[in-house]
């Protein structure tokens, strides 16, 4: 059938005559057919269905390269019961008293003598029929998920940013990136995508043939996962209202050029913006999708019960759409509202009304969203692919609109796909822009009385669910893999223990934690939960923060971190233990009365239904007895606890992106995305308002404290094999015409890691104490004169994110904030070329060294606040450490009445050789000298 919907929605040009349109709008739309669906619902609402997901594959015959080692794959293994249950207590070991771990193990010993090897039995002979014996459980997770699936569900993605600056605007940015997500649909479809490998072995690439033309569909049994593999047109969201336009014909190549599809969104967006705000926000559907399923379900049936309205067309057309392409009219501040803002979009009400981008989505499909400054990300619904599928597509076109601007300057450079879409320019497309399906057309919805309602409570629940989180990034620059691999640790174990570090270090104790990891090496393979929580990972947090020698804390966390790369190791092969309790236990529920009538009504397959007959006959003579109880494993308290995930964590990207984060899995926990970079480590933290700005300062400070205590265990390493290097060279005899200390590769590791110079230990309590001042201030220390201070020294000491309000407000009438740029390597030997044409320093009446309070940790130093992308920190009072001449910094003074300009001075403290500084030395040259500027500010206590 034709699009008969263009008799209902707006033309933004003018339309071509009526044969024009007989002629080219012979596009079709097909129905949306479910392809993933729950067993929980009969889907009675779809009128086909596809083969369903899960039962095994036929043997395909790969027409590419895409899926052409499919077939090869072997199935997920289910693992031995006993070896699983033995990892199931070890895991919660950790978490539980001895006495809870106790009743635990009576009740694994109970599960395993009763109902344990039944349904192992069982779930072995289900799994015969199946290409995945965890598939199908997997899906009904998500599938009968009743809550809202923003900030639940929904993973994002942040891309970094177009490397060319004109680029990065909203139209630019947008149409380019469709474009390659375009090339890259092309390449899925024609099976030109090259498989995922890791380390020569590939993996499976099933999820791709899902990925696109899909939609989440509530039904009220549960959700349908629909697709339309024919799908060519696109939806686009902006200001809350919807258009669409096609973009492929029928063979997968471009319709349009880029800046066809340019033109389009600009069309598009002009359209938009001449709605009023209030009229836009009647119209905003999409927040419709944010409700709870089942609400959400029965508010499609109203929008598709009037058989005279065009809302059903209007449901097809965007659910079977390549995917949804949302303008926002945002530009976030900041990261952390960037991330909001791609997570679950930002609220904010002006004149009570909605302005904000939450309602411009449609959670049910894959998003593309770009921002009004050309940030832009990607959020998916995740039900039928995870987090790899997803970065492997936004890397992937990322790096195409990179090449594709190259090949603008030279027509050699490489591209990413085997073959290209011819340009659309050299193809017979007569009229191609005036065709309607390459028109862009708004969807004007059909809005009565009872769907407007509806959709003013959804917005304001929306709005409630949204002001219940708060988003908090890291972008720690202070080192990342390299530093992490060449310190012989595996970077994600590494950051691991990070969490578990900080949380503890935060609120004292051992909480559930989670970490997929991927089981794509199977047929259907998906993921499998790593349990970081560890016997070794806890010595390693309490030893970590109880008073020990650095060496002992550097070998608990290495003994943590082989633990956590052997669990990794274990769970990436399938045989971990949390998906196969959960098969289990799903198994359990469905051998019940009920569950066992939806396993034979909904016609699987024969091993289903054997396992509802025989969960039928064994229930068959106690029809008037209670319900079977529950198995001891499931009811005990244990289950709960490893089943609440406190800190739920990702690991997912590459340079294509520059964060990753989803929301909190419990309502007391914390979400944390993670990308592991050459040198730097990115953090998305979510929560329910969990001190996560503290939580991600403490994470901060103990990534840089942990590195301190690596470099001292390294050097102490390094000159023990120094020293018996230089003693075998001497006892050899031999002599060396060449004169000269040799270089070892430790030693200039070890020195490069003392330049960097900024390990400002945990909070600011490692290097420098605080009570050295309040003792000198107390004492009344005779204060030096200013010719008694050098005209010029060099420090190299750790600066220091420490805050002593307290100790300053009792002394002084004034308090201050300080931010200060971080020193780099080169740039530090620029600064010091002009060491010795520097004047003495002056400091006028009143005035306060600013820079010996930052050199001495002694103020209050805020990282993040007006952070660069180079790591400096710049705010109103900034000092410039690189230029020769004087700084100033002005309004440092809270107090209104001592509010002056503050001119201040480089003063430093030179030692060539060690360029370390010792407490004594640093007492002596820095902090007496800022005591006796100090002192006549002092107040009577």
């Amino acid at each position: 059938m034709a699009f008969q919907v263009l008799s209902h929605i707006k033309h933004l040009r003018d339309p071509p005559d009526v044969d024009d349109r007989t002629r080219c709008s012979t596009s079709t739309i097909p129905k949306l057919s479910p392809t993933i669906r729950s067993m929980a619902t009969k889907g009675e609402n779809m009128a086909t269905f596809n083969r369903g997901i899960g039962k095994e594959d036929e043997t395909v015959e790969s027409k590419g390269i895409t899926f052409a080692n499919q077939n090869s794959l072997p199935k997920l293994p289910i693992p031995d019961l006993e070896s699983t249950c033995s990892k199931y207590l070890e895991a919660l070991a950790p978490l539980q008293s001895t006495k809870e771990h106790e009743a635990t193990r009576v009740a694994v010993k109970e599960f395993m003598e009763a109902e344990g090897p039944g349904l192992q039995e069982k779930l072995k002979k289900y799994a015969t029929s199946k290409s995945s014996y965890i598939e199908q459980f997997w899906y009904d997770s998500y599938l009968n998920f009743d809550n809202p699936v923003v900030l639940n569900l929904n993973p994002f993605f942040l891309l970094a940013d177009d490397p060319t600056p004109a680029r990065n605007n909203q139209v630019t940015r947008a149409a380019s990136l469709v474009v390659s997500a375009l090339s890259f649909v092309r390449a899925v479809r024609k099976e030109e995508l090259a498989p995922d490998t890791v380390r020569g072995k590939p993996l499976c690439m099933f999820q791709y043939s899902r990925l696109f033309g899909t939609a989440r569909v509530p039904t009220p049994k549960g959700c349908v996962i629909g697709q339309d593999s024919a799908s060519r047109h696109l939806v686009v969201l902006c200001r809350g209202q919807f258009y669409w336009f096609d973009v492929l014909d029928e063979d997968n190549n471009h319709l349009m050029s880029e800046k066809d599809i340019s033109m389009n969104l600009r069309v598009i967006s002009d359209d938009a913006e001449q709605t009023p705000t209030q009229e836009a926000a009647k119209g905003a559907v999409g927040v419709l999708s944010t409700e709870s399923r089942k609400v959400w379900s029965k508010l499609r049936d109203i929008l598709t019960q009037d058989g005279n309205s065009n809302n059903a067309e209007c449901l097809n057309i965007v659910d079977t759409a390549l995917f949804v392409l949302c303008l926002d009219s945002t530009e976030p501040s900041n990261v952390a509202e960037l991330c909001g803002n791609m997570l679950c979009g930002t609220s904010k009400i002006v004149r009570g009304v909605q302005i904000g981008t939450c309602t411009n989505r449609w959670y049910d499909k894959l998003q593309i969203i770009v921002c009004k400054n050309g940030s832009a990300g990607i959020n998916f619904e995740h039900t039928g692919v995870d987090g790899h599928t997803v970065l492997r597509f936004a890397s992937d076109v990322y790096t195409d609109t990179i090449l594709r601007f190259a090949r603008t300057i030279n027509g050699q450079a490489p591209s990413l796909w085997a073959s290209s879409s011819p340009p659309p320019c050299k193809r017979d497309t007569t009229d191609r822009l005036d065709d309607a399906s390459t028109t862009p057309h708004k969807l004007e919805w059909d809005m009565g009385p009872e769907l407007s309602t509806a959709l003013r409570f959804a917005e304001s629940h929306l709005a409630d669910l949204l002001r219940q989180h708060e988003f908090e990034t890291l972008d720690f620059t202070g080192y990342g893999k390299n530093f992490i691999t060449s310190m012989g640790f595996s970077p994600d174990a590494f950051v691991q223990m990070a969490f578990q570090a900080a949380y503890y270090g935060l609120y004292g104790r051992i909480e559930t934690t989670y970490e997929p990891a991927m089981t794509k090496f199977f047929l259907h393979g998906r993921t499998e939960a790593i349990r970081t929580v560890s016997a070794e990972s806890t010595e390693f947090v309490k030893t970590f923060w109880g008073d020990n020698p650095a060496a002992e804390k550097v070998r608990a966390l290495k003994r943590a971190c082989e633990k956590h790369v052997d669990t990794t190791r274990t769970c990436s092969k399938g045989l971990g233990q949390d998906r196969h309790l959960y098969a289990l236990y799903c198994l359990w529920q469905r051998s019940l009365g009920d569950g066992a009538a939806v396993l034979v009504s909904d016609g699987e397959s024969s091993a289903e239904a054997d396992i509802a007959e025989g969960a039928q006959s064994s229930t068959r003579g106690s029809r008037n007895r209670q319900t079977p109880t529950t198995p001891a494993l499931f009811s005990d308290p244990g289950w709960d606890r490893i089943s609440n995930t406190i800190l739920s964590t990702s690991n997912c990207g590459n340079p294509a992106l520059r964060h990753f984060g989803f929301g909190p899995t419990s309502g007391d926990g914390f979400g944390i995305g993670y990308i592991l970079k050459d040198d730097t480590i990115s953090i998305c933290a979510s929560s329910k308002h969990r001190q996560t700005s503290r939580f991600m300062d403490t994470l901060d400070s103990y990534l840089v404290e942990i590195r301190k205590l690596l470099r001292a265990t390294n050097q102490s390493r390094a000159r023990g094999k120094a020293a018996v290097s230089d003693s075998a060279h001497k006892q050899t005899g031999t002599k060396s015409e060449r004169k000269g200390r040799v270089i070892r590769t430790e030693s200039l590791g070890d020195m490069d890691g003392i330049e960097s110079g900024d390990d400002d230990g945990m909070g600011g309590y490692g290097f420098f104490d605080a009570g050295m001042l309040l003792h000198a201030l107390k004492a009344g220390l005779a204060p030096p004169t200013l010719s008694q201070l050098p005209d010029s020294v060099f420090f190299d000491v750790d600066l220091q994110n420490f805050d002593c309000w307290t100790t300053f407000s009792t002394f002084f009438d004034f308090n201050f904030t300080f931010t200060f740029q971080r020193l780099r390597r080169r740039e530090r030997k620029a600064s010091n070329c002009g060491l010795k044409e520097r004047q003495r320093p002056r400091v006028e009446t009143g005035a306060v060294p600013v820079l010996l309070l930052a050199a001495s940790g002694l103020v209050a130093a805020r990282p993040g606040r007006g952070t660069t992308e180079k790591g400096y920190f710049q705010g109103p009072a900034t000092i410039n450490y690189l230029a020769p001449k004087t700084a100033y910094s002005q309004g440092a003074c809270r107090n209104q009445h001592d509010r002056s300009i503050i001119r201040t001075f480089d003063f430093f403290l030179e030692h060539p050789k060690e360029r370390r500084v010792g407490r004594a030395d640093f007492t002596r040259a820095v902090v007496l000298p800022m005591v006796s500027l100090l002192l006549p500010h002092r107040r009577a206590v």
